[in-house]
C-alpha cells in the first residue's frame, strides 16, 4: 500500500514551505525518501521539519568525551518540540595534546574545517536549522562561522568546563602542569612530583578548567546571544549541561517557527557585548582571531581597534585563571555570564537572543551570588579591561596581549631583542637558562603563512613562569594559549613571512612596550630597517597537504586569519 501522504503527490501550497522539501516533498523525491526511510524516518516525520545536529564528540578531546550524552539530550529536545534531529560528526583537535610540537600547527587550519564540513551537511541536505554541540578552542568558532554563513535558524551548545584537579589543598588545572615543566628544569620540583601533579590535574571530561581560549570563546557565544542564558559556565558533569541542552533542542524548533536566523543574532552591537564579556572576564587572546573571522562571515565590519575602543569603558571585573585564582566553577557558582551582564547593565546593549529574551532582560533577571567572584564595577581587578591592541613601528597592522595577566611593573619594558627563527629554538634556549630578566624574547616565522598555522606557544611561556623569570617579555607572529601569563605578546602584523617588521630585528635590538599607551616599537632608524630589508629573504618551509593550501591561502591574524 503507498503511503498517504502530501509528499507522494504535488506539494500542498497552503504548507509552509520548508528548505528540507526539496529532499522529500513530490513525486520527483521519491527515490530521496525512499533513502531517508531507510533511516528509520516515519511517515509522519516526513511531514517535520529537518534539523542538523553537529556534534564534535571524539574520545581524542577531554573536553568533547561527553558530548555524545550532550547530543542525545539535543535530539530528544527536537523531537519533543516537533522537528526530526539528524546527528553528524565534525572533527576536533585538543590544542594541550597537539602543544609544543609539529602538531599545533593543524589546529587553527582545523576551524576552517570545521566551518566547511558543517556547511558541506547543511547545504547538502536542505537541513532547516542547526543546533552545534561543541567544545575546544577551534572547534566553537568553527561552529559559530558555519552557523553564520549558512545563516539557517541555529543555536549552540557548549559543553561546558572540567573541574578543577586537587592535590595537597590546592585547585589545579592544566597550565599547573606545563609550568611545572619549567620548574623540574629550575631544579624546584622533581619528575616524581610533576607526575603526582600531572595525574591529579585533570579529573575528567570538559574543556580546561580556567579562562583559557575554550571557555572564553563558550562565554562570548553566550554573551553575543547564540547560547542559552547561563550555558557557557556549566560544568560538563553537572546535570545543568544535560538540561539545557534539552531546552535548546527544543528552543531550536521556536526560532524555526519564528525565522530568526544567525545574522539577526550576531550583529556589530552582539559583538561588541561579546567584546565586552571577553575584557571584563580578562579572556583569551585568541578570541581576537576567532571573532574578527565569526563577524566576518555574519557580514560584520569588525575591525581590531574595536577591541580598543570598547576596552576604554569596560573594567575588569573577574578574575579568572590563569592570571588570577578562579576556575569557571566559581564563575558558574557566582551566577555566570547573566551576573556578569548585570555587572555591565549600564554599558551592555540591548540585543536579542536565541533564547527570546533581550541581553538587557538577562541582566535584569541575573543575580550575583558571589561578589568576590563577579566584583562590582566600581571595585574592580583592573580599571581598564583585560585585552589591548598594541601598534607600533614592530607592529603596524596590531598585535594583542592579555593585559589582564601583566604584573604593573610589566606594563613598560624596554630590552634587548632575543631572536629566534620558531618556537622550538625558542624553547631550547629557555630551557637552558640562555635568557637573562629584561629581554625580550622574539619568536617569529610563526605566524598565519609563516608557520603555517600560527601555533600556539603554551610551552615556551610556561617555561618562562616556571623557571621563575618576572621581567621577561615575549613577542612572537604566532599565537599564545588562553592558558598564557604574562608579558606576552602575539599577532603580530605584519608576520615574518610577509616582511614585516618582526622578520628585520636583530639580536640586541631595543624593543620597547608600553600597554598603558598601546604601543610597540623597535628602536632602529628607518635607514637601517631600509638596508636590512634589501639583504631580507623569506624563509621557505617544504609544505605538502592541509599545511600546503592554508599557507596559500591564509590572511594576517589582523584579518581573523580566515582563508581566502
Amino acid at each position: 500500500m503507498r503511503p498517504h501522504s502530501y509528499l507522494c503527490l504535488p506539494a500542498d501550497s497552503s504548507m509552509k514551505p520548508m528548505r528540507s522539501d526539496v529532499v522529500k516533498s513530490g513525486f520527483e523525491r521519491a527515490p530521496n525518501r525512499s533513502l531517508l526511510r531507510s533511516l528509520g524516518i516515519t511517515q509522519r516525520e516526513m511531514d517535520l521539519p529537518f534539523v542538523g545536529i553537529a556534534n564534535s564528540w571524539n574520545n581524542v578531546v577531554p573536553g568533547h568525551l561527553h558530548l555524545r550524552l550532550i547530543g542525545e539530550k539535543v535530539r530528544e529536545g527536537v523531537a519533543a518540540a516537533g522537528g526530526v534531529p539528524f546527528e553528524f560528526n565534525t572533527i576536533g583537535i585538543c590544542d594541550g595534546i597537539a602543544m609544543g610540537h609539529e602538531g599545533m600547527r593543524y589546529s587553527l587550519p582545523s576551524r576552517e574545517t570545521i566551518a566547511d564540513s558543517i556547511e558541506l551537511m547543511v547545504e547538502a541536505h536542505r537541513f532547516d536549522a542547526l543546533v552545534c554541540v561543541c567544545t575546544c578552542d577551534k572547534i566553537v568558532p568553527g561552529m559559530l562561522m558555519a552557523a553564520a554563513r549558512c545563516n539557517i535558524p541555529a543555536i549552540v551548545v557548549t559543553g561546558g568546563p572540567m573541574l578543577p584537579g586537587y592535590r595537597e589543598g590546592e585547585e589545579l588545572s592544566l597550565i599547573d602542569v606545563f609550568e611545572g615543566v619549567g620548574c623540574v628544569a629550575a631544579g624546584t620540583m622533581t619528575e616524581d612530583e610533576l607526575c603526582e601533579l600531572e595525574t591529579a590535574a585533570m579529573p575528567g571530561c570538559g574543556s580546561c578548567q580556567g579562562l583559557y581560549t575554550a571557555n572564553t570563546m563558550a562565554c562570548m557565544t553566550e554573551a553575543m546571544g547564540m547560547s542559552l542564558a547561563g550555558c557557557a559556565a556549566i560544568p560538563a558533569v553537572n546535570a545543568a549541561k544535560l538540561r539545557i541542552a534539552r531546552e535548546s533542542g527544543e528552543r531550536i524548533m521556536g526560532l524555526l517557527g519564528e525565522g530568526t536566523t544567525p545574522r539577526d543574532i550576531i550583529t556589530m552591537a552582539s559583538l561588541e557585548n561579546a567584546i565586552r564579556i571577553d575584557l571584563a572576564l580578562g579572556g583569551s587572546t585568541n578570541t581576537v582571531l576567532h571573532l574578527m573571522a565569526v563577524a566576518q562571515e555574519a557580514g560584520v565590519p569588525l575591525d581590531l581597534e574595536d577591541f580598543n575602543r570598547i576596552g576604554e569603558g569596560v573594567p575588569h571585573i573577574c578574575y579568572m585563571q590563569p592570571s588570577g585564582p578562579h576556575s569557571m566553577q566559581a564563575l558558574y557558582r557566582a551566577g555566570g555570564i547573566p551576573a556578569v551582564f548585570s555587572r555591565l547593565e549600564r554599558i551592555i546593549s540591548d540585543c536579542p537572543t536565541v533564547s527570546g529574551k533581550s541581553t538587557l532582560q538577562i541582566a535584569q533577571e541575573a543575580i550575583v551570588a558571589d561578589e568576590m567572584i563577579i566584583r562590582p564595577v566600581d571595585d574592580p581587578v583592573n580599571a581598564a579591561g583585560g585585552l589591548r591592541i598594541l601598534r607600533g613601528s614592530l607592529a603596524p597592522d596590531g598585535c594583542v596581549i592579555k593585559s589582564a595577566a601583566v604584573v604593573p611593573e610589566m606594563w613598560q619594558h624596554s630590552g634587548p631583542a632575543r631572536v629566534f627563527e620558531g618556537e622550538k629554538a625558542a624553547m631550547k634556549a629557555i630551557m637552558a637558562n640562555e635568557i637573562q630578566e629584561g629581554d625580550v624574547v622574539v619568536i617569529r616565522y610563526e605566524g598565519p603563512r609563516g608557520g603555517p598555522g600560527m601555533p600556539e606557544m603554551l610551552s615556551p611561556t610556561s617555561a618562562l613562569m616556571g623557571l621563575g623569570y618576572r621581567r621577561v617579555a615575549l613577542v612572537t607572529d604566532g599565537r599564545f594559549s588562553g592558558g598564557t601569563r604574562g608579558p606576552c605578546i602575539g599577532h603580530v602584523a605584519p608576520e615574518a613571512a610577509v616582511g614585516g617588521p618582526i622578520a628585520l630585528v636583530e639580536e640586541g635590538d631595543t624593543i620597547t612596550i608600553d600597554l598603558t599607551h598601546r604601543t610597540i616599537d623597535l628602536a632602529v632608524d628607518a635607514a637601517e630597517l631600509s638596508k636590512r630589508r634589501k639583504a631580507w629573504r623569506p624563509q621557505e618551509r617544504i609544505l605538502s597537504g592541509v599545511l600546503a593550501r592554508y599557507a596559500v591561502t591564509v590572511e594576517q591574524a589582523n584579518r581573523g586569519a580566515i582563508q581566502k
